[in-house]
């Protein structure tokens, strides 16, 4: 059982300062000596990075699309372990789900774990409707206890006062009010914020100003104390260990790709590889030119390869060195990113020519949910369910067989050991590709 006192920042809709109020209140309650543990609904890999530097803990996601409902409790009880409060962040707006359904909403994801809600609400070009929309959200479904509203982006003193007078009647108590503040806007760009990988020292400073802003201008013991209000968990905390069962043996060294050019990895990734019995180690593609001694598999999983093409492609050791070991077998899994960087080239840049592919940025913006099924390999016939996000396409320049498909259709690559697509799998729901992996990896380096 787990008591850990929680409670799910939620908004009515995307932009009105969810990640700025949950990492200010992380980096806050964190300023005064609690251990707070971030977690954040939905496939996003980008906001669990300022979470962790919040709260010096991993950043965890919650989706229940990709992992299942079964395990959103469990996987928050194992990242809330040892810690005094959580902090979830949700996604989209507090009712937003998959299509026109509940399904990987954050509500949804509030009930799974039977949390108080904070509702942050953009108030900047409103007064007294800032009733009816609180009234709206906190009646909408009874199995949702709003217990609390954050007002963003107030104007001045008689906006706040005209705002509060308004909210008098609701029910909902005023926990925070937060004036307009440029000085605490993060960078974005076309797949959302920069993350913090990128941006070092002033994103450091960018949540240090988050947690002041949030510590002066919210009742953060009012706060605390509606998290504390949130009832027990039965759940029992999630395993790696048990997810993957026995280790293989040998200790097979993988390696995971890492730096600001591939930030997007779950953390319970790495922590799945362990369980199974490797030694995880990362490798830098802007930084290293070569791979960890010993490697004998590799995971290249999302991030922003686009930006860094001409750093990547002038990396031309490391670049040979993973075409070297892709092509004597050795288990490769590339997610998005990894995709691009396995192709031949990337905006006409030389990658790192494992894959018979050219690759370049585009318009359009590819997203959403996906179910798919292993077409061959270690994963032929297993479902998964998978998240794709990206601005690029692929042109194949050869045949090859896919890696899944995807309502029946190709998708993705799968050549000797190497397994790539554009789809990014939560592996705490499919621990069999982390135990696949090692036993692979393991293999190759007795063959070595």
């Amino acid at each position: 059982m787990v008591s850990s006192p929680r409670l799910v920042v939620a908004a009515p809709s995307s932009g009105a300062g969810k990640t700025t109020v949950a990492t200010g209140l992380m980096a806050a309650m964190a300023a005064r000596g609690l251990r707070v543990a971030p977690a954040k609904v939905g496939p996003d890999y980008i906001d669990p990075g300022y979470h962790a530097l919040a709260t010096g803990r991993p950043g965890r996601n919650l989706d229940p699309y990709l992992v299942g409902t079964d395990l959103v409790a469990p996987l928050f009880a194992h990242g809330a372990a040892g810690a005094d409060v959580a902090v979830v962040e949700g996604v989209m707006g507090l009712y937003d789900g998959r299509g026109a359904t509940a399904e990987a909403s954050t509500a949804q994801v509030a009930g799974l774990l039977d949390s108080p809600v904070l509702l942050v609400v953009d108030a900047a070009s409103m007064s007294r409707s800032v009733a009816a929309l609180v009234h709206g959200f906190a009646t909408y479904d009874p199995e949702v206890r709003l217990g609390g509203v954050i007002l963003n982006r107030v104007g001045s003193d008689r906006h706040e006062v005209l705002l509060r007078e308004s909210l008098v009647g609701s029910g909902v108590p005023v926990l925070g009010v937060l004036r307009r503040d440029v000085a605490v806007a993060t960078p974005s760009r076309h797949l959302g914020l920069v993350p913090v990988a990128e941006r070092s020292a002033e994103a450091v400073a960018t949540v240090r100003r988050l947690g002041e802003l949030v510590a002066a201008s919210c009742d953060l013991d009012a706060i605390l104390a509606l998290a504390r209000s949130a009832p027990p968990l039965t759940a029992p905390a999630w395993s790696a260990e048990a997810a993957v069962g026995t280790p293989v043996a040998g200790q097979p060294r993988v390696a995971v790709a890492g730096g600001a050019a591939f930030t997007f990895s779950y953390a319970e990734t790495a922590e799945l590889l362990a369980a199974a019995g490797a030694e995880v180690v990362t490798v830098d593609p802007l930084r290293d030119e070569a791979l960890p001694v010993g490697t004998a598999g590799l995971v290249i999983g999302g991030g922003f390869p686009e930006v860094y093409a001409c750093e990547l492609s002038a990396n031309a050791p490391l670049r040979t060195e993973v075409a070297a070991l892709a092509a004597g077998g050795a288990p490769v899994v590339a997610e998005c990113a990894g995709l691009l960087y396995l192709a031949r080239s990337l905006d006409e840049l030389p990658m790192c020519g494992v894959l018979p592919v050219e690759a370049r940025m585009t318009e359009r913006l590819t997203l959403g949910y996906r179910s798919a099924v292993g077409a061959a390999g270690q994963l032929q016939g297993v479902h998964v369910r998978a998240h794709e996000f990206h601005r690029t396409a692929c042109t194949p320049s050869a045949s090859a067989p896919p890696a899944w498909l995807v309502a029946g259709r190709a998708d993705g690559f799968l050549l000797g050991g190497v397994h790539a697509s554009y789809l990014h799998l939560h592996w705490a729901g499919v621990p069999r590709v982390a135990r696949d992996l090692v036993a692979r990896a393991a293999a190759q380096a007795v063959a070595a």
